[in-house]
């Protein structure tokens, strides 16, 4: 089950959250921040999956843009990898040039 989605750029800033579970205002502040920290500070070489407490984080960068999404043990990694560049196929038809510069790049 997916947790969480976010959409953060390379400096670090928040553009998108959402969350399927509740968690209080003031620890998405800090989770955002432990989240985000862990995922910008690894190489592109590195696996896009990354054990976090009691989750899984799965996360994508396009371009300046990361897209995480924290999901539970059971959830199936490679899926929601997908799902987060169908999420990114979706965004590029809808908005056309927002996003397909991002694509470009890959």
């Amino acid at each position: 089950m997916i947790k969480f989605f976010l959409m953060v750029n390379k400096q670090g800033q928040t553009r998108l959250s959402r969350y399927y579970e509740h968690v209080e205002i003031n620890k998405r502040a800090i989770l955002e921040a432990e989240v985000i920290k862990n995922c910008l500070s690894r190489s592109k070489d590195e696996c896009s999956f990354i054990e976090y407490k009691d989750f899984k984080l799965v996360y994508r960068q396009y371009a300046a843009l990361f897209i995480v999404v924290g999901i539970d043990q059971t959830e199936n990694e490679m899926a929601v990898y997908e799902l987060i560049h169908n999420f990114v196929e979706v965004l590029d038809k809808y908005f056309s040039r927002v996003v397909s510069e991002t694509l470009n790049l890959l």
